[in-house]
């Protein structure tokens, strides 16, 4: 059984000791202060959410899809925290609700934080890439990846990406990268688990908390000192699989409110439909008499969009505080919105945006070009690290310095630095690079 004491935990990766948290400045408020100034998080800005390079600056980019997860993340955990506090007397230990919320806040902001270019198109189109140019260089015995290597890159995950981002890649060479805490770090982590763990093991296990994987083989041991300091459950003595802290659930559940609501308010704005589809898809949530406020169609998707967030919120946050004692001994691994009683809209608001927005021609071009861009981007600079040709040799030199690998690192870590790279891109650098490369584009 988790407790709660010590999943709160005010501890740094790579600290020795808990920091003081009846500071007016929390560790836990550090942690969002540090994200919002990193780099990564800053250049959310120019990457896809799910209109990519959109000419409507009304349209979310990741960057503020992450701002609105992090405050509905806040509103959930301040509320969930309210009532732990009192039903666990954590008061005596210095904690607060606003904890909670800080965690869920700070966790949510850097949800996204290790997506590559183009959304969910930029990973698979990284997972491609990997195979096509692993299967052309696997015979040549210096380029052998293990099992569990491979299937980092097989499987190629923006979760993983983003935990390597603020543990390692940030602020080097300082361990633990950003030196975020703790319970922020578990609570970041949907799927506490490696790439690879085989069906033996697996046993059958269907929870949602194993769809991904939430590290790579290289922070392995990063994760499993996060998973000790906050006391994660452990399932499997012979895999790297732990049960999610459960703050992760609000997490998840934060981002699933958002992107099944604002979804819709965006492809209205965007005219992928039309505003009576948009009203009738989100009242059946809101539930509010229109007719009573005098406003433009604009201002009523607000009312609506606000209407719906607010109820999802508080209907959430009651479904986790009746699973709470399932959820510490690690029982419960379902997705909250799952046990919604909107469950139904829900998943009629999903079906609406496949079929009208993400299955329209302007963002299936976009998501093809996402593989055209990053596929060749993949390839060009695994050639120029791991082979040694004339071009390959030019293009080298366009790998910014601390992307380049030493010669005594192995192939994995080569790999792994290509990727970092190419996920830290913008979509409008990853088409620009892509452009010069191709030689469509010499300025």
């Amino acid at each position: 059984m988790m407790d709660w004491q010590k999943l709160l935990t005010p501890q740094r990766l790579g600290k020795t000791e808990p920091e003081d948290i009846q500071k007016a400045r929390t560790p836990f408020h550090k942690d969002y202060d540090r994200l919002v100034f990193s780099s990564p998080f800053r250049r959310l800005k120019d990457k896809t959410q799910v209109f990519s390079l959109p000419k409507n600056d009304y349209i979310r980019t990741r960057l503020i899809h992450s701002l609105e997860v992090s405050c509905v993340g806040r509103s959930l955990g301040r509320m969930v925290g309210y009532e732990v506090i009192s039903r666990h007397d954590l008061e005596k230990y210095g904690f607060s609700a606003a904890d909670f919320g800080d965690i869920v806040s700070a966790a949510c902001l850097a949800h996204d934080i290790g997506n590559p270019p183009f959304g969910h198109s930029g990973e698979n189109a990284i997972r491609l890439g990997f195979a096509s140019y692993y299967k052309s260089i696997k015979n040549l015995r210096q380029h052998f990846l293990n099992t569990h290597q491979q299937a980092d890159f097989d499987l190629f995950e923006g979760n993983a990406q983003g935990f390597r981002v603020v543990t390692k890649l940030e602020m080097q060479p300082r361990k633990g990268g950003m030196g975020l805490t703790c319970p922020t770090l578990a609570a970041f982590t949907k799927y506490p688990r490696e790439s690879f763990i085989s069906e033996l093991i697996l046993d059958g296990y269907s929870g949602c908390s194993i769809k991904k994987y939430g590290f790579f083989q290289a922070e392995k041991d990063l994760f499993a000192e996060v998973a000790e300091t906050v006391g994660l459950v452990r399932r499997r003595d012979n895999a790297s699989w732990w049960c999610r802290h459960p703050l992760a659930f609000l997490v998840e559940a934060a981002d699933d409110i958002c992107y099944s609501i604002v979804d819709i308010e965006d492809a209205c704005r965007m005219g992928y439909i039309p505003f009576r589809q948009a009203q009738v898809l989100l009242n059946e949530i809101a539930e509010i008499d229109l007719q009573q406020y005098d406003e433009s169609n604009a201002e009523k998707l607000k009312r609506l969009r606000g209407k719906c967030i607010d109820k999802l919120i508080g209907e959430t946050a009651e479904i986790f505080l009746e699973n709470e004692i399932e959820i510490l001994s690690g029982e419960f691994d379902e997705n909250l919105l799952s046990l919604s009683s909107y469950t139904r809209h829900l998943k009629e608001i999903s079906e609406t945006v496949r079929t009208t927005v993400f299955q329209h021609s302007d963002v299936v071009g976009m998501r093809i070009a996402g593989y055209e861009v990053l596929g060749k981007l993949f390839a060009e600079f695994m050639s120029a690290v791991l082979q040694n040709t004339e071009k390959g040799e030019l293009v080298y030199y366009m790998l910014p310095q601390e992307y380049r690998p030493e010669p005594e690192e192995n192939t994995y870590n080569k790999m792994l630095r290509i990727t970092d790279y190419i996920s830290g891109m913008t979509d409008y650098f990853a088409t620009s690079l892509f452009q010069k490369l191709s030689g469509i584009s010499l300025g």
